[in-house]
C-alpha cells in the first residue's frame, strides 16, 4: 500500500463490506498495516457476520448492525491489547466478514461409476449427479478450521471437498439400501434428505450447514440402458412373434431406402415371411393350430348312389336342347314325331319318328284333331 492509501486510511473510520460477487464466503477487510482507529464505525449488513481478530485471537463476533469500536464495548480486545499506547490510539486488528446467505446451485456428481448389487438386475454400475445448497452456520469455527489467514475465501475453494463428501455419503447410502434400481427415481427426494442428514455432522465440523441436497439423475452405462430399452420395446410389442414382425418391417424399410446396397436374398426371405404373416392374419382359422381331439370319430357309412335313368334322352324344342330325360318322361316334356332326339350311343341327332325305340311311344300319341 502506497503513501496515498496510508493517508486515506487515516480519515476512514467506516468498516463495511459490499459483496459484488455471488460466490464469496469470507472477506478480510484491508487496512494499512491493519490499523483501526479507535471509535471506527463497523457496519454489518443483513446476511453477514463480522469477526474482529487481534493478536492472533478472536476478539469478538458481530451480528448484523452498526457498532462503534471502542473500549467500552470491546473489553475482550482491551484485555488482549493492554492499550499500552493510550486508549485513543489506533490499534492493530483484522476484521473478517462472512456471508451467511444460502449459496445455491452448487454441483456434485460421481467422477467414477459406483458398483451396487441390485435385487433384480444383479451387480450394476451407476452414476449420479445433482445440486446442493449450503450456508455458514458458525463463522468462528469456519475461520479457525478452514480460512485462517485467507483474505478471500470463495465457494470453489471448498466445493471439491464438499463434493467428495457428498459422493462418499451417497455411495455408502445406496450401497446399503435395497431399493430396486427401477424404483430409485420415485425416491430421489427421500434419498437426498437422508444423505444430507448423514453428512450434517461432518459439515458442522467446518462451521457449515448443508441446507438441501438434490439428486437430479441416476444413470446406468450406455450398454445397459440400451438393453433395458430393448427389453421395454419387447414388453410394449407383447410377444416375440410381434417383435420379429417389427424387426422384419424395419429391415424392409431400411432396404427400400438403399436399393443398391440391400441383399436380394434377405429381401426375398423377409417378403415371404411377411406374406405368410399377412395370409395368416386374413385367415385366422388356417393360421390357428387344430385343437387335438380325444379320439377320431368313426367314418359315416357312404350313401347309396342315386339310381341311373333307364335312358338319358335329349330333345330339341323351339331351337333349344333339353334333357336328359328318361323314356317315360319324353312325352311330358314335349316330344313329337318331328322332334330331334339324341342319347349316348347315337351317332347324331335324328327325328324321333326314325328312332325304332321311340316308335311304340309315338304310336300312343293321339293324332291331332281335324283342321288342326
Amino acid at each position: 500500500m502506497g503513501l496515498f492509501e496510508k493517508v486515506r486510511a487515516e480519515f476512514i473510520d467506516i468498516i463495511e463490506w459490499l459483496d459484488p460477487s455471488q460466490d464469496t464466503i469470507a472477506y478480510r477487510f484491508e487496512r494499512f498495516q491493519n490499523e483501526i482507529k479507535m471509535g471506527a464505525q463497523l457496519t454489518v449488513r443483513p446476511g453477514q457476520v463480522a469477526i474482529l481478530v487481534g493478536e492472533g485471537q478472536v476478539a469478538d463476533v458481530f451480528e448484523p448492525g452498526r457498532y462503534r469500536l471502542e473500549t467500552q464495548n470491546m473489553p475482550v480486545l482491551t484485555t488482549l491489547m493492554g492499550w499500552k499506547y493510550g486508549f485513543n490510539s489506533p490499534f492493530k486488528a483484522e476484521v473478517y466478514f462472512f456471508n451467511t446467505k444460502i449459496f445455491t446451485n452448487l454441483k456434485w456428481g460421481t467422477a467414477n461409476p459406483i458398483t451396487i448389487r441390485d435385487p433384480e438386475l444383479g451387480p450394476v454400475r451407476l452414476r449420479a449427479y445433482g445440486t446442493y445448497t449450503m450456508r455458514v452456520s458458525d463463522a468462528r469455527t469456519l475461520l479457525e478450521q478452514l480460512i485462517s489467514t485467507d483474505g478471500l475465501f470463495q465457494t470453489d475453494e471448498i466445493s471439491d471437498h464438499l463434493r467428495n463428501m457428498i459422493v462418499s455419503a451417497f455411495a455408502s447410502w445406496i450401497g446399503q439400501d435395497q431399493t430396486p434400481l427401477f424404483d430409485l427415481a420415485a425416491n430421489y427426494q427421500a434419498m437426498g434428505e437422508q444423505v444430507r442428514d448423514a453428512m450434517q455432522p461432518n459439515m458442522e465440523q467446518f462451521g457449515l450447514e448443508l441446507r438441501q441436497l438434490l439428486i437430479e439423475n441416476i444413470s446406468l452405462p450406455p450398454e445397459v440402458e440400451a438393453a433395458l430399452d430393448k427389453r421395454a420395446s419387447i414388453g410394449i410389442l407383447g410377444n416375440m412373434q410381434q417383435y420379429t414382425q417389427y424387426q422384419a418391417a424395419n429391415a424392409i424399410e431400411q432396404s427400400a431406402k438403399n436399393p443398391g446396397g440391400g441383399s436380394q436374398g434377405l429381401d426375398l426371405g423377409v417378403g415371404i415371411a411377411m406374406g405368410q404373416q399377412i395370409a395368416n392374419a386374413m385367415n385366422p382359422q388356417a393360421a390357428a393350430p387344430a385343437a387335438p381331439s380325444a379320439a377320431p370319430a368313426p367314418p359315416a357309412p357312404a350313401a347309396p348312389p342315386p339310381p341311373l335313368p333307364t335312358a338319358a334322352w335329349y330333345i330339341t324344342r323351339d331351337g333349344q336342347n333339353f334333357g336328359p330325360y328318361a323314356t317315360e318322361q319324353l312325352l311330358a316334356n314335349g316330344l313329337t314325331a318331328q322332334s330331334n332326339v339324341w342319347k349316348q350311343g347315337m351317332a347324331s341327332w335324328q327325328p324321333a319318328n326314325r328312332v325304332p325305340e321311340l316308335q311304340s311311344l309315338l304310336s300312343s300319341v293321339p293324332p291331332p284333331p281335324p283342321g288342326a
